[in-house]
C-alpha cells in the first residue's frame, strides 16, 4: 500500500491540490471544484490538461472537468422551467454560475489507497446573483482504482427548483479522428450544429468534423476506444439519461485563446449531463447526484 500524498500547489492564479495515492495523480482546483488534470502512472493521461490553459481568476478552465450548474450550455435553449429559475435582466452566462467561484474545502481523507476529496458552494444557497434558491452543492472526488466524482444538489428551500447540468468532462486520446465512442449506436440526439434536428445514431460515434451533440436516453455506460494508445476509457454514470459529446475541430479551436489551434486533435469531450428533456426538479427537501466513475482497460 503506498502512502497517499496530498501538496498544495499554486497554478497562475489558481490554488490547487497534486494527489497521488502511488498509482494516479490528480490535479484538483479550488475555483469550480474543478479536476484540471489525472493520470495513471506510466500512461498517457486520460483527462486532457490542455498546455494552452489559462488559469485566471473567476474564468474557467477549458481542460479538465469544469462544473456546469445550475444550467448547462446557453440558458435560452434550457427547458422553460430552467429559464424561469433565474430572476435577472443581465446576460446569462454559457454553463451556468459555479465554474468560475472558489469551493470551500470540507474534507481531503484517504482510507487505504483511496483519497476523497469534497467540496460544497455555500453561495448556492441563495446568493448567487440572479439565482435566489436555497440549494446545497456538493461535489465529491475519489482517487482510487478508478476516478470518481459525484455531484449532488439537495433543495433546502420551500419551493421546487429546476436545473440542467453537467460534469464537462475534456478526455485525452491520441488523435480524435481516430477514435470511437461505443454505446451511442441506436440512440436519438440533437445535431445542434444542423437546426437542433432530432436524429438517430447509426453504429459507433466517429469524428470527421466539428461535433456538438446531445444524445438523449443514453445507457449508464459509453466508451471512448483508441486504438493508437490501445486503449478503452470507459465511462460509467449515474443520475443521468443524457450526455453531450462535443468536439470543436480546426475553425472553432482556431477561435479560442486558450487552446492551440491543433488542441482540438488531443481531445474529446463526453460531458455527462441532466439537459434537453432530461432535466431535474428537486421538490423541497429532496436531492440528486450526478455521478460519473472513469477507468481505462488495455485493447
Amino acid at each position: 500500500m503506498s502512502t497517499p500524498k496530498v501538496e498544495l500547489v499554486k497554478l497562475d492564479e489558481l490554488n490547487c491540490w497534486r494527489i497521488s495515492n502511488g498509482r494516479a495523480q490528480l490535479v484538483v482546483a479550488q475555483q469550480g471544484a474543478q479536476i484540471l488534470s489525472y493520470q495513471r502512472d506510466g500512461e498517457n493521461p486520460l483527462i486532457w490538461a490542455n498546455d494552452q490553459a489559462l488559469f485566471k481568476q473567476g474564468k474557467s478552465v477549458r481542460a479538465g472537468v469544469p462544473v456546469c450548474w445550475p444550467w448547462f450550455g446557453n440558458l435560452a435553449r434550457n427547458p422553460q422551467a430552467v429559464q424561469a429559475m433565474r430572476r435577472s435582466d443581465e446576460p446569462a452566462p454559457a454553463h451556468g454560475l459555479v465554474r468560475g467561484r472558489d469551493w470551500q474545502l470540507l474534507e481531503i481523507d484517504s482510507s487505504g489507497d483511496d483519497i476523497r476529496v469534497d467540496f460544497s458552494l455555500p453561495e448556492a444557497q441563495g446568493d448567487l446573483p440572479g439565482w435566489p434558491h436555497n440549494v446545497e452543492l456538493k461535489m465529491s472526488i475519489v482517487l482510487g482504482e478508478q476516478l470518481r466524482v459525484s455531484l449532488t444538489s439537495f433543495n433546502l428551500g420551500s419551493d421546487t427548483v429546476s436545473i440542467s447540468q453537467a460534469l464537462h468532462s475534456y478526455f485525452a486520446v491520441s488523435d480524435v479522428r481516430q477514435v470511437s465512442v461505443e454505446g451511442v449506436a441506436g440512440l436519438g440526439y440533437i445535431e445542434t450544429l444542423e437546426d437542433w434536428q432530432e436524429r438517430t445514431q447509426q453504429g459507433d460515434l466517429r469524428f470527421a468534423g466539428e461535433t456538438d451533440r446531445i444524445y438523449l436516453q443514453t445507457p449508464a455506460k459509453l466508451s471512448i476506444v483508441d486504438r493508437d494508445w490501445k486503449r478503452r476509457i470507459d465511462l460509467t454514470s449515474s443520475g443521468s439519461n443524457s450526455a453531450v459529446i462535443w468536439n470543436p475541430w480546426t475553425e472553432r479551436a482556431a477561435q479560442f485563446s486558450d487552446m492551440a489551434d491543433d488542441g482540438w486533435q488531443g481531445m474529446l469531450c463526453i460531458e455527462t449531463a441532466n439537459v434537453w428533456d432530461d432535466i431535474i426538479e428537486l421538490r423541497p427537501g429532496a436531492s440528486h447526484t450526478l455521478g460519473l466513475s472513469i477507468s481505462s482497460s488495455t485493447l
